[in-house]
């Protein structure tokens, strides 16, 4: 494998100083912490990266070592079989800004190193990889890249350089497939490669995919294992390593189960070793069920064993305290550094329940069948509850996570192996919180336009969060805004999460809204149709009422009748079985008129059986595998039920059928000034902007606030005046009164000099304040607000409304989770309730909205790209016919608490 030499005077000599860029980052020349990542590699395990420290000579040398003749070759252009101190010395001792290295640790051992060296004062640097052996092929390269163009271009670097030798394909292969536009030139059998380190659209694709495909490999090692070790495997009853093993042999787990336990020679009729190492055979999953404090003791061996992945049941960790929660963090971070991910701890454990492996390394001592549904919840108690439910409601599973506390795996990475996971055709999660919302954003927004995802998000409870309201409610409105971009299906209960399953497990998604209802109740007819409009499903035509009398095959006839209709997307069923004739009949009827018919696979059905035992089994269809399969009509118990499932899923198909949007950057934007005023002011312990600081800012990005100047004294707003151009408004230096709905801190239309200076009496004894604010007219339009919200898990969300006394009443402000599609700008804009009065209410003319769209989409970008705005108001912004323009801004700093989803590729 690869790799690339340095030039002879960046290895040779320090860099000397860079002026002006620096100085800014003399202070900052202690260790980086902020660039230390746990990273996924392309088969799933892991490794620490971290910076390179002078304490780490011996592991150099050792890993210098380790490195074949070849390889060496490759790095140095020469054999170099042994380091010199001086050597150990420059290379392990760098200033974090000129010079930098990552070392990337596999337990106690590098296993990797990249470096850059600037070059002289310029902003480029060169950029050299060494990787050992035996880890080459897992993504070493491509990771060190990215991170170490991450730090490059934190100190202010744009360009990496690099010279390899000719038949080093493998490292100008590195290069050229990480999307950046690479230049090549070659002299005397070497390539000479330059590109630019600023992301490309293009390489932040091939880092996301990368990120798929490795965190999808480490849960495909966690859920299809060729071999599993239980340690802490007992043989007493009472205890949960006794339940996991035999919960694994119950299931009859397709590959060898390991026992470990030091006391027996075996448990349960197996085989016993005392160690993890004393297993003969390879072990790809251990079940951790041992006492918390000796959990980080076993991490060594399943290192030198080469486990791929842990599942801890132990309970003991931070669900006890703050001192839990110490231990549960030092575990998470020494089973990463040993290449290992981990489920839990205090988990209920994984299953699987492909043939192939019928794995159930878990608590759960009763599995429901084999499905096409992965399921993930975090609590151990509630998921044995799901399990059971899913059994009960007749829902199959594919894979099934239980995390616990969630310390390493999430949902997040269960949404990347489910995105390319064959078996799974629906997702469902029970989400107490996000890890990193930005993320999960992200990936089930990819996800649900493939394959549909249903999320119970519990804690809305401000009580049992010992939460204030507000914080609750700036949570509950992320989460909202967060799950309708993403196309995510929200429910409020299990009970809600299983009734939508069934439909999209077994029911094709509708083509439309439009719904027809047979029974033989009016009654049970009108409730259903009632729910419908209340959802916003359309009647095809009033209900059918066949009548109480009717036979099973008057019922089907009606059904069939209904279904072959054109104008209808879904049907609803409703039907309250006559005492002489059994439910089965009519259910048996039900299902073979729809087969019939031939719409089993074109349209949904919902139904409901009132008292009548056995109904569900007449209405499935048998899958090839022997499983529900689709065409099975799912049973509810009340035609509310039915039909809000059949809304739901409605919802959910027009999002989908939605074109999807893309992510643009307006033109005109000046990022890099942008970024160096907002470091100046935040070093300046600067949080609140001026308003020059402001329109400086904003300006950055394209946003123009209507020309102002702020005045003291009559003579002062006069001049003003004058030098703005008339007309002009006057508005009080006071916020309370200036944004009053009444206006009584502002005067608009001053067409001369004398009313300025009445104006300015009035409103100077209205306020009692010298100073007022001088501005030319603005267009008549309608008057806007588009703030920037500050959300602590979150981070930024953005909210568009209509001002006024009515609309702030009401809160009808409309929210949306960075990042903003042109998609979601556009719906932004037309979401607030009073939005009509955009578009030609009554008669009058519209606003621009593709102006306002702008607006928005710009207030966005500056949000994506200055994550430290943390507060920001275009109050007013008007939208007119002409435009949209923006009347008054106001800027506040402060250091973002939120987890990015930006930057190179990390376990967070």
């Amino acid at each position: 494998m690869v790799w690339i030499r340095p030039t002879a005077a960046t290895e040779e000599s320090e860099v000397d100083g860079v002026g002006q860029r620096q100085e800014e980052f003399r202070q900052e020349q202690d260790y980086p912490r902020r660039w230390e990542a746990d990273v996924v590699l392309s088969d799933g395990g892991t490794v620490h990266l971290r910076p390179i420290v002078e304490a780490d000579a011996d592991k150099l040398v050792a890993f210098h070592g380790r490195l074949s003749n070849r390889t060496r070759y490759y790095r140095y252009f020469g054999p170099y079989p042994r380091m010199s101190q001086r050597d150990v010395e420059r290379f392990t001792r760098v200033d974090y800004v000129n010079r930098v290295a990552l070392v990337a640790l596999l337990g106690d051992d590098i296993v990797a190193v990249g470096r850059y060296d600037r070059l002289g004062e310029q902003q480029s640097a060169e950029v050299a990889f060494v990787v050992q052996d035996q880890h080459q092929g897992r993504g070493l390269g491509s990771i060190l890249l990215e991170h170490l163009a991450a730090a490059a271009r934190e100190r202010g670097l744009r360009r990496f350089v690099a010279e390899v030798l000719a038949e080093n394909s493998t490292m100008v292969r590195v290069f050229r497939d990480a999307g950046y536009q690479v230049s090549r030139a070659m002299e005397a059998g070497v390539v000479h490669l330059e590109f630019g380190i600023d992301p490309t659209e293009e390489s932040v694709a091939v880092a996301r995919a990368r990120e798929q495909a490795a965190e999808a490999r480490s849960v495909h090692n966690l859920l299809r294992p060729r071999s599993v070790a239980v340690i802490g495997a007992s043989t007493d009853h009472a205890k949960i390593g006794h339940a996991v093993l035999t919960n694994l042999l119950t299931a009859d787990f397709t590959g060898p189960v390991y026992p470990v336990n030091p006391e027996h020679r075996s448990v349960r009729g197996v085989r016993a070793y005392a160690s993890v190492l004393d297993i003969p055979d390879e072990v790809d999953l251990a079940v951790v069920a041992i006492p918390a404090a000796s959990v980080t003791g076993v991490l060594d061996d399943c290192l030198a064993k080469g486990v791929k992945a842990l599942v801890i049941v132990s309970s003991g960790f931070s669900e006890t305290g703050p001192d839990g929660r110490e231990v549960e963090r030092e575990m998470v971070r020494a089973a990463r550094v040993h290449g290992m991910r981990v489920v839990g701890p205090n988990a209920l454990g994984v299953v699987n329940t492909d043939s192939e492996f019928r794995l159930n390394a878990s608590l759960a001592p009763q599995l429901p069948g084999r499905g096409r549904t992965g399921f993930f919840c975090q609590s151990g108690a509630l998921g044995v509850a799901i399990l059971a439910t899913a059994t009960e409601r007749g829902l199959g599973l594919s894979t099934f996570v239980s995390a616990g506390n969630r310390a390493d795996v999430s949902g997040n990475d269960l949404l990347q192996y489910w995105q390319t996971d064959p078996a799974t055709d629906v997702v469902l999660l029970y989400l107490e919180s996000f890890g990193n919302p930005r993320k999960f954003g992200r990936l089930a927004r990819r996800l649900a336009r493939s394959k549909p995802v249903v999320v119970v998000k519990s804690g809305r409870n401000a009580v049992r969060l010992g939460l204030a309201a507000t914080s609750v409610q700036i949570d509950e409105t992320s989460v909202q805004a967060l799950f309708e971009q993403s196309g995510v299906i929200r429910v409020e209960s299990v009970a809600q999460m299983f009734d939508t399953a069934l439909l999209l497990a077994h029911q094709p998604l509708p083509q439309g809204d439009r719904v027809a209802i047979v029974g033989n109740s009016s009654a049970l007819g009108m409730i259903a149709a009632d729910v419908a409009q209340a959802q916003q499903l359309e009647l095809a035509c009033d209900p059918v009422d066949v009548g109480a009398s009717a036979g099973p095959e008057e019922f089907a006839a009606a059904v069939r009748d209904a279904a072959l209709r054109s104008d209808v997307d879904a049907l609803v069923t409703v039907f309250a079985p006559p005492v002489a004739v059994p439910g089965t009949a009519y259910a048996r009827a039900l299902r073979e008129a729809l087969q019939e018919a031939g719409v089993a696979r074109s349209k949904p059905v919902v139904t409901t059986f009132l008292a009548a035992e056995g109904v569900p089994d007449e209405l499935v269809v048998p899958g090839p595998d022997g499983t529900t399969g689709k065409g099975s009509v799912p049973s509810y118990p009340s035609p509310e039920r039915s039909v809000l499932a059949l809304a739901r899923v409605t919802r959910y198909a027009k999002w989908r059928a939605a074109p999807q949007g893309h992510f643009v950057r307006p033109p005109e934007i000046d990022e890099d000034r942008a970024r160096s005023l907002v470091d100046g002011w935040l070093a300046a312990g600067v949080t609140a902007l001026s308003d020059d600081e402001a329109v400086q800012l904003l300006g950055c990005y394209g946003i123009h606030v209507v020309p102002f100047r702020l005045v003291t004294g009559v003579e002062a707003a006069a001049a003003a005046a004058e030098e703005l151009g008339y007309p002009v408004a006057l508005k009080s230096a006071s916020d309370q009164l200036r944004h009053r709905n009444d206006l009584v801190g502002v005067r608009l239309d001053l067409g001369n000099a004398q009313a300025v200076r009445a104006a300015y009496a009035d409103i100077q004894q209205v306020s009692g304040l010298d100073e007022v604010y001088v501005q030319r007219m603005a267009p008549r339009g309608t008057s806007c607000v588009i703030d920037l919200t500050d959300d602590p898990s979150f981070g930024t969300l953005v909210s568009f409304g209509l001002s006024g006394v009515a609309s702030e009443l009401l809160g009808d402000k409309a929210y949306r989770a960075l990042p903003l599609s042109d998609v979601d700008v556009s719906a932004l804009v037309r979401a607030p309730r009073a939005a009509p009065l955009l578009a030609g209410y009554r008669g009058t003319e519209p606003a621009d909205l593709a102006a306002l769209e702008d607006l928005v989409l710009r207030v966005a970008t500056l949000a994506e790209d200055l994550p430290e705005v943390r507060e920001l108001a275009l109050q007013p912004a008007l939208a007119s016919p002409t435009g949209a323009v923006v009347a008054g801004a106001r800027v506040g700093l402060g250091a973002s608490p939120a987890a990015l989803d930006a930057g190179p590729r990390r376990l967070r």
